[in-house]
């Protein structure tokens, strides 16, 4: 499982952050506990996501905090 975390700054910044866990319910964990932090984080836009190992999506979350970036 592979879990990517993004976050998006009003500064219009964006970071993408990856891990890959081979187990399922470790990749769970590591899931939720990304997500407990992306619910409180300061960044403008968080988003988690959960793929299999062929890019198919499993889950995802995102959070808004603060005013929204103008889209592109």
């Amino acid at each position: 499982m592979i879990i990517i975390e993004i976050q998006h700054s009003n500064d219009g910044s964006t970071a993408v952050l990856h891990e890959v866990v081979a187990d399922r319910n470790k990749a769970e964990q590591k899931y939720h506990n990304t997500l407990a932090y992306a619910a409180v984080s300061s960044v403008n836009v968080h988003s988690v996501v959960m793929m299999d190992d062929y890019g198919g999506r499993v889950k995802g979350e995102t959070y808004y905090h603060g005013d929204m970036p103008d889209a592109e």
